[in-house]
């Protein structure tokens, strides 16, 4: 569970981070977060 956590938490930021330049981008990136950390918790 912990790896999963640190994973998900590293594609978080390498998203954020590759060029979400607009404010929606970040949104955009922010939901697939969200969306994965949900998935993962269903598990």
């Amino acid at each position: 569970m912990n790896k999963l956590y640190i994973a998900l938490v590293a594609v978080f930021f390498s998203a954020v981070m590759s060029g979400c330049s607009t404010v929606e981008g970040f949104g955009k990136d922010l939901k697939k977060g969200g969306e994965a950390i949900e998935e993962a918790s269903k598990k």
